[in-house]
């Protein structure tokens, strides 16, 4: 990236540029559907009231009890080795997105742990080198951005190489033939034969320990003893040394396959003479019964209590998880739950709105932030001047004056050259609008013209960097907004100008729809 100047605009304002960071940090809002609320009620409320009590709890989307307030999962920066903790906006609501896209804003970052929201300690690690040691690697943070109730999450998206672990001695999960329950949500179109995509009870010692030692959902497409019919992926129960469809090692001919973008997984195991298995559509609809009966002749339950995702339980200390899936979110629990119990988490998980996009911030009449990803200047936010109609970077605080706050702030309008796109008119300066002229961006009033609203006009992408958003110029398509040298522009990647040079190009035009400032 070509060098920012020392101005007297940076020497007034730069001051507070670690402040703004801190305080974007603690402020922890989203603009993808205005205010999170709360939930009444979790799927592991909903397990407790059963009698069934969540032992370990995971989730890199949403609290899953309704006063859970703490972090869901830690992300690791590329660029300097930082850690960051990502809880949720409120207690018991969504993962706070909008503070990893911050905190990763201009490099990449890996999901390292995913924390135990039960307090009993089993949280889960990566299963390699600087994690719980192995030969896998901590899954990318930033693959899969989807919805829940309309605001921004990212998946736990695990490909071949990627696994997980947690062993608490005294973290409460089952041993031997104690019952016990398991969900996961997962999706039905990021799966593979590879062994083994599992979310559950496992060896500690990480080898195959023989069977029985081992009490986990599977999710994928692999057929381990032969003879299945359909595709899959199927939710099948691995119970080391074996994947079960049912209760024996023929093939269950109630089996169905789960292709639905969310799937709900289920399984539960009483520990002595029966398991059941579960799974449906995670978006809405109730719960298939896949199985209930026997548990297979020949696999007694001496479980050990360690818990394991996204692979089998000999996996990962000297060989690489094969396997490739998605998870969301996933519980263990303490004891046999009702069908009714399991029902009702499902209504849960339905009721959560998981969804493959978020609702826009750029919806007209609301008001938004734009701040800026690039990793220098993720303290600054596009504004315009109280002195001049020019439109910059600056940072902003929470202990910026009123003006400086109002001149970061724009309110979206349906765009005033094509209604599928937005215009940004200014929150404390009524009727002047952010437009483009001579490629430079201004806040001027509108005029009328034709001209004026095509200047005036941009649409919204997904950020060019992989994070936030791109807007891009609707009369130059190849041009969108980019900060160069503090000050605005719509610039190509290329070109004859200083400002479309091809260094930092990607993340000077990726912008977070930050909460507004005024």
């Amino acid at each position: 990236m070509v060098p920012e100047p020392f101005t007297f605009r940076r020497l007034c304002r730069g001051v507070v540029v670690c402040l703004a960071v801190v305080a974007f940090a603690f402020a922890g809002l989203v603009a993808f559907s205005g205010t999170s609320q709360a939930a009444a009620q979790g799927p592991c409320d909903i397990y407790a009231a059963g009698g069934t009590p969540c032992v370990a709890a995971h989730s890199t989307t949403r609290a899953l009890f309704a006063s859970y307030n703490g972090p869901l999962y830690q992300v690791q920066r590329a660029s300097d080795g930082a850690v960051h903790d990502v809880g949720v906006v409120s207690a018991g609501g969504v993962a706070n997105a909008a503070a990893q896209d911050s905190f990763c804003a201009g490099t990449t970052c890996t999901i390292t742990r995913v924390y135990d929201q039960t307090g009993g300690g089993n949280t889960l690690v990566y299963q390699g080198p600087g994690g719980t040691g192995g030969a896998d690697t901590a899954a990318t943070a930033t693959t899969e951005a989807i919805g829940v109730g309309g605001q921004k999450a990212y998946a736990l998206y695990i490909n071949p190489g990627n696994s997980y672990f947690a062993y608490n001695s005294s973290g409460g999960v089952p041993t031997g033939s104690s019952p016990e329950g398991e969900y996961m949500v997962t999706s039905g179109t990021h799966v593979n034969n590879g062994c083994c995509f599992d979310y559950g009870n496992t060896e500690i010692d990480h080898l195959a320990d023989g069977n029985g030692a081992m009490d986990a959902i599977n999710f994928g497409t692999e057929c381990w003893f032969g003879g299945c019919s359909g595709t899959g992926p199927w939710v099948q129960a691995d119970l080391e040394n074996g994947l079960f469809s049912g209760g024996t090692k023929t093939w269950n001919p109630n089996q169905v396959s789960q292709t639905s973008r969310f799937v709900t997984a289920m399984l539960k195991n009483n520990g002595t003479t029966q398991m059941a298995l579960k799974g449906a559509n995670a978006q809405s609809g109730s719960l298939t019964q896949l199985y209930s009966g026997a548990l297979p002749s020949g696999w007694p339950m001496r479980k050990q209590g360690a818990v394991i995702l996204g692979s089998g339980g000999d996996c990962c200390q000297t060989n690489r998880n094969a396997s490739a899936g998605t998870f969301y979110e996933g519980a263990m629990v303490k004891g046999y739950p009702s069908d009714a119990t399991d029902a009702a988490v499902q209504a849960n998980i339905a009721a959560a709105g998981y969804s493959t996009g978020t609702t826009s911030p750029f919806t007209p009449g609301a008001k938004v932030s734009l701040q800026a990803t690039t990793s220098c200047c993720t303290g600054d936010y596009l504004q315009h001047d109280s002195s001049d109609d020019k439109v910059v970077i600056a940072p902003v605080t929470s202990s910026s004056s009123t003006t400086d706050k109002g001149n970061a702030t724009w309110v979206v309008r349906a765009g005033l050259a094509d209604s599928n796109c937005v215009s940004f008119e200014s929150a404390n300066a009524s009727g002047r609008y952010l437009r483009h002229y001579a490629f430079q961006l201004h806040l001027q009033p509108d005029d009328g013209s034709s001209q004026f609203a095509a200047d005036a006009t941009f649409c919204s992408k997904p950020g060019n960097s992989g994070t936030g958003y791109s807007l891009q110029s609707f009369n130059y398509p190849a041009k969108y907004i980019r900060h160069y040298r503090f000050t605005g522009y719509v610039a190509s990647n290329g070109g004859t100008n200083a400002w479309d040079t091809t260094a930092s190009w990607a993340q000077d035009t990726s912008w977070l729809a930050a909460a507004p400032w005024s």
